[in-house]
């Protein structure tokens, strides 16, 4: 008898203690730090309002070899390169993110912080686009630049400007941009709709330039290649038409995507290579909105391809996405964190579509209905702020144990406010990244690369596929963040 209660009381507290924890979590705090991100992510001129205070002005003369203006915009890493990829599909999920959720980030006053997160982009991706058929892709290399280890306010490196234009084409570059700008244009539609007109045009001649001047853009940008290399266009291209779509209801974009011959199949992932889960889903809500026919060909692919990535993701599908032992999605050792934020909003997103038409899923492991997929993505959130077999939390700076050693030049430098000494290309090696002591500046709200398949975490500067954030990373989480807070 007394062993059972043992065993009572046992389950009890473990009961109690598991939902402390999750109790414990303020997503709210977690949600205004990954907007903090963003600012320490800056290149350019810092405005006034700058909250993170121990960046300073960099890159001034960005675009200055090739006679535009390129000031601004995103380091899309721990480095200090400007690729222009990554950052517009950073802009596209920071944007589907606002738009989804924007009475929630207001309740939580953090909406205007959201718009300005995306309108930093936006201002550099516009001048990026100084002509209809011309489009910047990328400022710095990435080989002398991973070379060095400085702060961005004093890098030496070269800032070389590579654009694609009609001689030299890239629809997936000019496709994700044209996403960027269409999504940004209905996130700033009601509090600035001179600016969402403004971006809207950039959207239009971007798709026009993508779809008439075919091929991949690391042809001819050959720099991007060995760290954001494309796999194909397609997926893109039916990603800027949702977007245009949602943000004109212009029926040629509808017709683009009811026309196309490839929408995707089941995929695997959902990240700055891969859009077909975003395009699949954003005509599934049409589906499941009666403006498309649900039973006709084209419109009833995407939605099912759709839903079997979420199946997958769920563990509910035929081919289901790897869990470690602690319950993290897990897809792949370099930067895995970024596929699971993706995945989890996906999840959060089509939680809200299905809730407003009291629809469900059929995955073949059974029926899945709204809330199962709100409490999934809870699931990889708390596991990413700290709920997990390390009682880790992933996200920088918050709780009382997070990553201290980011694979990141500026946080991992004394701030040039307190020593403003320029710190040289192999000093920085020396004096700073071979280091065994946490960062000098806390990169509140980054989200590093995360653990591995065994759930195991190694803090170390050098261990970049683990300790490195990206912007890709925390975008897709503002979203659920504002959900769940």
């Amino acid at each position: 008898m007394a062993s059972t209660n043992v065993f009572g009381f046992l389950c009890i507290f473990l009961f109690l203690w598991t939902h402390s924890v999750v109790a414990a979590i303020d997503y709210g705090q977690a949600l205004t730090k990954s907007l903090l991100y963003y600012e320490a992510q800056r290149s350019g001129k810092l405005p006034p309002n700058q909250r993170v205070q121990w960046r300073g002005d960099s890159a001034l003369k960005d675009g200055s070899d090739a006679g535009v203006d390129l000031v601004g915009g995103y380091y899309d890493a721990g480095d200090n390169v400007k690729f222009g990829f990554p950052m517009a599909f950073t802009i596209t999920m920071l944007s589907w993110s606002t738009i989804e959720f924007t009475n929630k980030l207001e309740a939580k006053n953090e909406l205007s912080n959201a718009l300005e997160a995306i309108k930093w982009g936006t201002d550099y991706l516009i001048k990026a686009h100084p002509q209809p058929n011309v489009l910047y892709g990328e400022v710095g290399d990435g080989g002398s630049d991973h070379a060095c280890w400085q702060r961005p306010e004093d890098m030496t490196t070269p800032r070389t400007s590579f654009k694609i234009d009609e001689q030299h084409p890239g629809s997936d570059l000019a496709g994700e941009t044209a996403a960027a700008f269409a999504a940004a244009s209905i996130a700033f539609k009601a509090k600035n709709p001179r600016y969402s007109g403004q971006l809207l045009i950039h959207a239009k001649q971007l798709f026009d330039f993508a779809r008439s001047h075919t091929g991949v853009y690391q042809n001819s940008v050959n720099v991007a290649g060995e760290f954001y290399s494309s796999s194909g266009y397609e997926d893109e291209l039916l990603w800027a038409a949702a977007w245009l779509h949602r943000a004109t209801n212009d029926k040629s974009y509808l017709d683009y995507l009811g026309q196309a011959g490839n929408t995707g199949g089941a995929r695997t992932e959902f990240s700055w290579d891969d859009k077909f889960v975003g395009a699949q889903v954003l005509v599934a809500k049409l589906v499941l909105e009666g403006k498309v026919t649900a039973n006709s060909g084209a419109w009833a692919q995407y939605k099912n391809q759709a839903e079997q990535f979420i199946c997958s993701c769920i563990q509910k599908g035929n081919s289901n996405v790897k869990k470690t032992p602690g319950g993290l999605l897990w897809f792949m050792p370099w930067n895995n964190l970024q596929y699971t934020t993706t995945a989890t909003f996906i999840a959060t997103v089509y939680s809200e579509y299905l809730y407003a038409k009291r629809a469900s899923i059929q995955c073949s492991g059974g029926i899945v209905e709204a809330p199962a997929l709100l409490e999934f993505a809870r699931s990889q959130v708390n596991y990413i702020l700290g709920s997990n077999p390390n009682g880790m939390s992933y996200m920088v700076g918050f709780g009382t144990k997070y990553p201290t050693q980011v694979h990141h030049r500026g946080a991992s430098i004394v701030s040039i406010k307190k020593n403003s000494s320029p710190v040289s290309c192999k000093d920085g090696f020396t004096s700073w990244y071979n280091k065994n002591a946490p960062n000098p500046n806390v990169l509140d709200g980054a989200i590093v690369g995360g653990p591995n398949d065994g759930d195991g975490y190694t803090d170390s500067r050098s261990n970049f596929q683990m300790a490195e954030a990206a912007t890709v990373t925390t975008a897709p989480l503002i979203g659920v963040l504002a959900k769940l807070a």
